[in-house]
């Protein structure tokens, strides 16, 4: 069996001292603990950094990761980089091919592009774009920017955009950037896959048990059997990870960080962190623990795991040395447990 790839996420949800007393970490020191930890996931082996695009909210701390991602862009190598996800219906995307043209050139043809179609009400207010209209919107702005990128000159008229005969003056590296579309639900997670797309699920936001997690990958796997295209069939899920030396050790570092992330969740529901524990739809535990739940998910016929490792506030020391606790102790005995399924 094939391994896993894993991979580093923040959603950079920031915790401002005036709205949260005793948070004392700037926006600007965030900043440099994600820089830190880009690095240390380079070192570690991780395949990609993923961060997450949100506005007007301390929901989430990152506009543009276009931004962000160029600078660890130019402090790594080998790390990929990725967005998890661009909210398109929010962006010209004339605009949003220009940019992650630009860094796949800047960082030697490195982006991964997860796409979304967005969820926050105060974002498309913030925007004046209508939400009723996002999954059009969608649609449209993919087909735009991959037009784009593949070098042509586009023409395109609609309620949401306008092209007029327009290229580009800068292509990205790749010649197919790698693009995951964001699913929640097993239904729209088959016409993902048979429309040729790779997916991106955020499990814990919609389901019960971690064994539900299987009906997501087979409905996608369904719809790729399906498809006329030779593209998709890689499935991204992503799970709040800590590793520790024991269960009752991960509770004393993650509990509360866990229970601050979601309280202040605008769409997740309502659990805490003996919830998720319950419920398995995490990769909270020793590293025996988390061993186990990564080999079933390769078996449901997950590919790549997106670590959601730095939420909640957790002090930066606790984020690596979990990173590090992962790739090497977690990581090296599940791909020999894979290995072996083979």
């Amino acid at each position: 069996m094939r391994n896993l790839k894993y991979s580093y996420f923040s959603v950079l949800d920031h915790y401002p001292e005036s709205n949260y007393p005793g948070h004392r970490r700037t926006v600007g020191e965030f900043y440099e603990q994600l820089l830190d930890q880009s690095t240390l996931a380079e070192e570690l082996g991780y395949d990609t950094f993923f961060i997450a695009e949100h506005h007007f909210h301390e929901y989430g701390a990152c506009p543009n990761p276009a931004v962000l991602l160029a600078a660890v862009a130019r402090q790594t190598k080998r790390i990929k980089l990725g967005t998890a996800v661009t909210v398109l219906p929010l962006r010209d995307p004339r605009v949003v091919a220009e940019d992650y043209a630009m860094l796949d050139q800047i960082s030697g043809g490195r982006v991964m592009m997860g796409v979304g179609s967005g969820y926050l009400k105060h974002e498309f207010e913030g925007f004046g774009v209508k939400i009723e209209t996002k999954r059009f919107a969608f649609d449209e702005a993919l087909a735009v920017i991959e037009a784009l990128w593949n070098g042509q000159r586009v023409t395109h008229k609609s309620e949401h955009f306008e092209l007029k005969d327009v290229p580009l003056n800068i292509l990205p590296r790749q010649k197919h950037v790698p693009t995951f579309v964001a699913s929640l639900r097993p239904e729209v997670a088959y016409y993902v896959g048979k429309a040729g797309q790779n997916i991106m699920t955020v499990p814990y936001a919609t389901i019960d048990r971690f064994e539900q997690i299987a009906d997501m990958i087979t409905e996608y796997k369904r719809g790729v059997a399906e498809s006329t295209s030779t593209g998709g069939g890689d499935a991204l899920v992503a799970l709040h990870t800590f590793v520790g030396e024991t269960d009752a050790q991960v509770r004393e570092h993650a509990a509360e960080a866990f229970d601050l992330y979601v309280r202040t969740r605008s769409y997740a529901k309502s659990q805490t962190y003996d919830d998720i524990i319950k419920s398995g739809v995490s990769l909270f535990g020793s590293v025996d623990t988390v061993v186990e739940k990564l080999v079933k998910l390769r078996e449901m016929g997950v590919n790549h795991v997106l670590m959601l490792q730095n939420f909640g506030g957790m002090a930066p020391e606790l984020v690596k040395q979990s990173m590090t606790r992962i790739a090497r102790e977690v990581m090296p005995i599940v791909n020999k447990r894979l290995s072996e399924l083979a």
